[in-house]
């Protein structure tokens, strides 16, 4: 190889990489800009152009867990937390061996099953609320966490069958294949077999429905009222007819940010692995 093919590609190279820099910091201003604001008061963080030097104080912070007076945030908190993990858990025990079947095992016109599950995601959300809310109004399930958890699933279940399917795809049929020569019935391959060499594929799938249920808003707006509140319908509370305060809002955010954030940081090496699998034979 010639040296200017070597400084060509030394070029390319740390050009692409100052690209990435640049739109991560791009895509981190905002996140940054919240954070900091959060720490100013609402005189200081309503001012325009914004003040950098101004003092910073956790009032924001106080306001949001209700030590002013205000209504605590730990209800709504409890009960995103259950709605996401509980529905990411049935998720994946249910997409894994559904994952299995158009796979390792797959069935006749598998391509078209997929295109199926993945057609039920082209529906606009606001579509099906009303009959949504009108099954659960009838059944006495309105305001109910687990009306929520049972949503999530159906939501997040076509996704997640189609992520799983091209990880699985990657499993070796052969190591399939040794362990029912050793007796191991399906349980037992999906669980000891299939499970750990796709495990990446599967916490990234997992991070991602955990996501999607953790942000979800309309479903929970409409089919909620207090006693089943999540955190994203708690943070609409804070835009009153009095205005916005904007130092709350962003300490608002910034917590209700962090679970999701911690995830992603925690599961970062899986993330990476799971959705780059396949992609590097």
């Amino acid at each position: 190889m010639s040296a200017t093919v070597v400084k060509r590609r030394v070029r390319t190279g740390t050009g692409l990489g100052l690209v990435a820099w640049l739109a991560g910091i791009v895509f981190f201003l905002p996140t940054a800009w919240m954070a900091l604001t959060s720490f100013h008061s609402e005189a200081d963080a309503a001012t325009s152009p914004p003040s950098f030097a101004a003092s910073l104080t956790l009032d924001g912070y106080r306001e949001f867990f209700g030590t002013g007076g205000g209504a605590s945030p730990w209800p709504a908190l409890i009960n995103s937390t259950v709605a996401s993990v509980v529905s990411t858990l049935c998720v994946l025990l249910l997409a894994l061996p559904a994952a299995y079947a158009l796979s390792i095992r797959p069935v006749r016109k598998w391509t078209d099953v997929l295109f199926f599950f993945l057609s039920t995601k082209m529906l606009p959300a606001v579509a099906g609320l009303l009959p949504v809310y009108l099954f659960a109004k009838n059944a006495g399930m309105l305001d109910n966490i687990w009306l929520l958890v049972v949503l999530y699933t159906s939501m997040n279940l076509p996704i997640a069958v189609w992520m799983m399917q091209s990880f699985l795809a990657e499993v070796p049929v052969a190591v399939i294949e040794a362990a029912r020569v050793d007796g191991a019935r399906l349980p037992t391959v999906l669980t000891r077999v299939v499970a750990p060499i796709a495990l990446p594929g599967i916490a990234a799938t997992a991070l991602i429905c955990f996501i999607f249920s953790w942000n979800e808003l309309l479903f929970a707006r409409v089919l909620t009222g207090v006693a089943a509140e999540t955190a994203p319908v708690f943070l609409t509370g804070f835009i009153t007819s009095q205005g916005l305060f904007l130092a709350k809002v962003c300490a608002a955010s910034l917590v209700i940010s962090l679970p999701v954030l911690a995830a992603g940081f925690a599961a970062q090496d899986k993330l990476v692995q799971g959705l780059s699998l396949g992609a590097v034979k």
